[in-house]
């Protein structure tokens, strides 16, 4: 399944171009901040496998108002690099590789 363009940002990373898209309205969910916040990677033009990023703070857009800090390219970046290194292949077909980085979260009641 390839990523939605409409939405998605630009970032290259080690000269490689890719494209992320953070879901705008949350899932219900994450609109409770029961869920962390993720997001989804793809190689900009040979999509194959996607990244998703389960990042540990709540969706920005969360209903109860809870603090939470932006993902911002810096962070899609850093996440790119790690999933590259634990194996995460961006031009293969195949299921989407998930990196989980919610450690700290803390759902709400």
């Amino acid at each position: 399944m390839a990523l939605l363009r409409k939405g998605s940002r630009r970032i290259v990373v080690d000269g490689t171009a890719y494209r992320w898209r953070l879901r705008g309205r949350p899932t219900y969910f994450q609109g409770l901040a029961w869920t962390p916040c993720t997001f989804a990677v793809e190689h900009a033009d040979t999509p194959g496998m996607m990244l998703v990023v389960t990042t540990n703070q709540p969706h920005p857009s969360n209903w109860f108002g809870r603090e939470a800090t932006p993902v911002l390219p810096s962070g899609v970046a850093q996440a790119i690099q790690l999933a590259l290194r634990e194996g995460w292949t961006p031009t293969a077909p195949g299921s989407p590789f998930r990196l989980d980085q919610s450690a700290g979260f803390t759902p709400s009641p």
